[in-house]
């Protein structure tokens, strides 16, 4: 199979890497970064570089791009792509994405299918791209009407031969709705959690905890901005939940009431614990 992969961030990078450890396909690039290009090439993570009117000759695109640029791309490039091929995207949104390129594609010829890899690190860049990134980690599809099956099939063989411990499909919508919570939320407390005045005390007093809570503060705002924009509806919908959640923990603090702080964090460790008897 020969695979081209636009945009070698840390995810289009780490997914050059991982085909190229894990599977016998060839794979090619194109980055606006000459630099990256050539560091991919020194690493020998791609088998050469390409331009956009090259893409007919590859049975499968990943778009490693963010999501405004990954529907302009695919929209200029609808001549582009092989007939019949199968192109994905890797974006962390997917309504916003698949709703603007899924019915082009198809009239195109082109086999569209969004994805999400739910892997990541705090940092960005092909520099920071690792080929056991996706190891052991869920690899999300969205199809919807428009999409054949056989591009779903062929994709998620693929995404287990790259390492992918498992596929989930949903559509685009729900996507979005469930990644809202892990994944957005998550994201937005802990750039708010830093702002407090404290933080620049915490030099030993701080441990595990505060570790796991501000890792994801260091984010890249480009990118993290426009997934938030794009996805404001079911994020500001979460933000709205824990701010409620948070008032009552606050209330029960202000008002001495022990019993109700102590019912709040039962609750809270009940949920836990049946959240993680559910993925067993």
């Amino acid at each position: 199979m020969k695979i081209a992969i636009v945009g070698l961030g840390l995810i289009g990078g780490s997914l050059a890497k991982a085909i190229k450890k894990n599977t016998p396909h060839n794979v090619f690039a194109l980055d606006i970064n000459k630099e990256t290009v050539n560091a991919a090439l020194a690493e020998e993570v791609i088998d050469g570089e390409i331009t956009a009117d090259q893409l007919s000759r590859f049975d499968v695109v990943i778009l490693g791009l963010y999501p405004e640029a990954t529907v302009k791309f695919c929209l200029d490039n609808l001549d582009n792509f092989r007939k019949d091929g199968i192109v994905i995207d890797t974006c962390g949104i997917k309504t916003a994405v698949v709703s603007q390129v899924e019915k082009p594609m198809k009239e195109a010829g082109v086999r569209f299918l969004g994805c999400h890899p739910m892997a990541g690190r705090e940092f960005s860049g092909f520099g920071y791209s690792v080929d056991n990134l996706f190891d052991n980690a869920s690899f999300i599809m969205t199809p919807t009407d428009l999409t054949p099956m056989s591009a779903v099939r062929e994709v998620s063989a693929l995404a287990y031969e790259i390492g992918f411990a498992k596929c989930v499909m949903a559509s685009p919508e729900e996507h979005d709705s469930v990644i809202a919570f892990t994944s957005q939320l998550a994201h937005i407390v802990s750039s708010a959690y830093v702002k407090s005045p404290s933080l620049m005390k915490q030099a030993g007093f701080s441990a595990g905890s505060f570790r796991d809570l501000t890792r994801v503060a260091k984010l890249n705002e480009d990118m993290w901005t426009s997934l938030f924009m794009l996805n404001r509806g079911p994020l500001v919908s979460e933000i709205s939940h824990i701010i409620g959640c948070l008032e009552d923990y606050r209330d029960a603090l202000a008002n001495e009431d022990s019993e109700k702080l102590h019912e709040l964090l039962r609750e809270g460790r009940e949920l836990k614990e049946r959240s993680n008897a559910s993925l067993h």
